[in-house]
């Protein structure tokens, strides 16, 4: 929330410094630079590797296909480790 209304206010500060032109030109740069898929999926991929980092759940790991879309899945047996405190 904080960083929304920062961009928001740098945006204004910079738009009525510069003018309406020169706001659309940054407005465009903004959108064509985050809107890009490039940028999203290095955006996504490192919100990932946050997300699997700071997850309290253990990984799932596919023991046994029963169907086409049914698994069996068990936690990795070294992270329910990890979690209980015990280091082999």
């Amino acid at each position: 929330m904080f960083r929304f209304v920062f961009v928001l206010g740098v945006g204004y500060v910079l738009g009525a410094k510069a003018g309406r032109r020169r706001y659309e030109q940054i407005s465009a740069t903004y959108k064509a630079v985050t809107e890009n898929p490039a940028t999203k999926a290095v955006l996504d991929a490192g919100r990932r590797k946050v997300a699997d980092r700071v997850s309290p759940d253990p990984a799932m790991v596919r023991l046994t296909a029963i169907d086409a879309e049914t698994s069996v899945l068990h936690p990795e047996q070294a992270d329910v480790d990890a979690q209980n405190g015990k280091t082999f």
